[in-house]
């Protein structure tokens, strides 16, 4: 038998009731919009903090190098690499032209004051000195004449003094016999008076000649010394001409070492031309070339100096030449003591040449920086963070540190690798 079927009752209200659950896009799209808001929010604050406004360049910190500026003995010094050369050296030309006829040294020989380097052959000067040599010794002959000319007039107006003399001393004898005879009425008043004329003649005569002589004399002696400087002359002139053919044997003029000497039998020479030159041997000095920047602080008689073999010699700057070429100029270093032994034409050396003394300054090391002129500096703020573009007035250098006068405080940060490429900017971002 089959059960019969109970129908199911309705459901109630409450029975139908039950909870919604919101999608997860729904959810999102709630959220959507404020999340927008706010990383539109720190996007525009990143852009503020981030990207450098006008003047600005954001640098890699590992691409800087920053030195501290701080109070410290400077050493005013200055570095210098320099050549030796001889400290004398005596240039050798040739005083008359003519052909090598013999060479009697060799380059590099070690020469005494003196030392015949070569003979030169000139057969045409060798007939114009003996021409003059001639014409001079005539010119000699011819005073020697005009003197003797002299002497021999001298001579006769003496001559005729003594003469007068002796007739002045025998006419007042005989005036003196006549005068006592005329005392004793033995000579007659006329026989005397032609006596006493007598004397009076000679008396007179005497006195004229010796006025003469004195003038003759005058002019002789004037004559005489201009003869005697004619004479002079002609001697140094003919001294000249003979030196001239003395002037074919070259000689060492000083003693030393000959080099840039290559000359060869045969060889026609100029009057004039270079033959070679003669180094001081054992004597040298050193020579630098200086940034021209220094011009102004390198000077005559500052204390130097230069490290060979591992010792210190002391030097002196003994000349500076002010001519600046391709930015530098040159000054000569010479040994306050003997020189080093073993130094050769050439070899290089460190020196220090001291500018001033060593007191206490403002420093920041020396760097790349100074490049763009040592006026502008990159000072970092304390975050260092930035570096923030300063004017400065710097002093003196040296290779460790320069002198910071204005614009830098101690403790302060400095850029101190190379700012050129930052020219154009006051300010720095350091990432």
């Amino acid at each position: 038998m089959q059960a019969a079927h109970t129908p199911t009752p309705p459901a109630s209200g409450a029975a139908m009731d039950r909870r919604v659950t919101r999608s997860r896009a729904a959810r999102l799209r709630r959220w959507a919009l404020p999340l927008a808001g706010g990383l539109a929010v720190l996007a525009a604050a990143a852009a503020v903090t981030l990207v450098p406004g006008a003047g600005t360049l954001s640098v890699a910190a590992a691409t800087l190098s920053v030195g501290t500026a701080a109070e410290a003995p400077f050493q005013d010094y200055l570095p210098v690499r320099a050549a030796a050369s001889p400290l004398h050296t005596a240039y050798v030309g040739a005083v008359e032209g003519g052909q090598v006829a013999s060479v009697a040294v060799a380059e590099g020989a070690l020469l005494h004051t003196g030392d015949v380097l070569a003979t030169l052959s000139n057969p045409q000067l060798q007939l114009d000195v003996t021409s003059r040599e001639a014409a001079i010794a005539g010119q000699l002959g011819g005073i020697s004449a005009q003197r003797l000319s002299l002497q021999q007039a001298l001579t006769t107006e003496d001559t005729s003094i003594a003469d007068a003399a002796y007739a002045l001393l025998k006419a007042q004898r005989d005036l003196d016999i006549h005068a006592r005879l005329h005392a004793a009425d033995f000579e007659s008043d006329a026989g005397l008076k032609s006596f006493a004329d007598e004397a009076h003649y000679e008396s007179s005569r005497l006195a004229l000649l010796q006025k003469a002589r004195a003038r003759d004399r005058s002019v002789a002696d004037a004559q005489l010394r201009e003869i005697g400087e004619t004479a002079d002359r002609l001697r140094r002139n003919l001294a000249v001409v003979e030196t001239s053919l003395q002037a074919l044997v070259l000689r060492a003029p000083v003693p030393g070492r000959l080099t840039n000497f290559s000359l060869q039998p045969g060889q026609s020479l100029n009057k004039g031309d270079q033959i070679g030159q003669i180094d001081s041997e054992g004597a040298w000095r050193l020579d630098a070339d200086v940034d021209e920047y220094y011009l102004g602080r390198v000077a005559g008689g500052q204390h130097a100096s230069a490290e060979i073999d591992d010792v210190a010699a002391p030097m002196t700057v003994s000349v500076v030449h002010p001519q600046v070429t391709a930015g530098m100029f040159r000054a000569e270093l010479t040994f306050d003591a003997a020189s080093p032994a073993g130094l050769r034409r050439g070899e290089s050396a460190e020196c220090r040449i001291t500018l001033g003394a060593t007191r206490q300054a403002l420093v920041v090391p020396n760097g790349p920086w100074l490049e763009a002129g040592g006026s502008i500096a990159f000072v970092l703020d304390t975050d260092g963070r930035h570096a923030r573009r300063r004017a400065i007035t710097t002093g003196r250098r040296n290779p460790d540190q320069v002198e910071v006068t204005a614009g830098v405080q101690a403790g302060e940060r400095v850029i101190t690798s190379s700012t050129r490429a930052y020219a154009n900017y006051a300010v720095l971002n350091i990432t």
